[in-house]
């Protein structure tokens, strides 16, 4: 149901069936489920913030209803990321976080899939999402068929691994530099270097025998 506001003479349409507060969530949470079906798979709302869970083959689906219903209009997209569970067997979720102007809301979709299971590109529902399933590929190693061109976004040609993975390892074999005389990029074995230094002593807490630059006038 709508009705008709004025405003400085202007008629506008306000839908009075949208309302605030995790009520209006929860209506809309079922309402969402009951036109998707069994491609969703569970509902969460916690934060004043509605998390849908999706079948991934239905991802297209989901989103395309999500946008083009008026009960929803979630029309602005504003990113995908990537989670890392190593003890799930579908250890990765892929989470779109898409705006409602209309409704003033904001709503999660998650995907579970894993190293070898594609999930669906959405750049048919919303172009801007090329660029973020780029950066979840290349972080996470998470591939999305469809997409005209799933390449690394963020790290370097030749890159092995993918960098947000929980197994990725914290520190390397090899650093990466650019060769000024070579005119690229290189990778070479990591150098930790530090200049020599002379401890006298086996705890920090202990302090030295000697006098350090400064302490001299703590005792005149």
């Amino acid at each position: 149901m709508t009705e008709a506001v004025t405003t400085n003479g202007i008629k506008l349409r306000s839908n009075i069936e949208v309302a605030q507060g995790d009520a209006a969530l929860k209506a809309m949470a079922e309402r969402i489920g009951a036109a998707l079906g069994p491609a969703v798979t569970n509902t969460k709302i916690a934060h004043g913030e509605l998390t849908l869970t999706v079948q991934g083959s239905d991802i297209v689906y989901a989103l395309t209803y999500l946008r083009d219903e008026p009960a929803c209009a979630f029309r602005c997209f504003i990113d995908i990321c990537g989670a890392d569970y190593p003890e799930r067997a579908r250890r990765f979720d892929v989470v779109y976080h898409l705006l409602s102007l209309r409704h003033n809301a904001r709503i999660r979709v998650k995907v579970a899939t894993d190293e070898t299971t594609p999930v669906p590109s959405v750049i048919s529902v919303f172009p801007a999402a090329n660029w973020y399933e780029r950066e979840t590929y290349d972080l996470y190693g998470i591939l999305f068929s469809g997409h005209p061109d799933l390449r690394r976004m963020l790290t370097d040609y030749g890159f092995e691994g993918h960098p947000l993975r929980k197994d990725f390892p914290l520190t390397g074999f090899v650093e990466v530099r650019y060769d000024q005389d070579e005119a690229r990029v290189v990778y070479e074995p990591v150098k930790l270097q530090q200049e020599f230094r002379n401890f006298d002593f086996l705890s920090p807490w202990e302090g030295t025998d000697y006098v350090l630059p400064g302490d001299e006038k703590k005792s005149s």
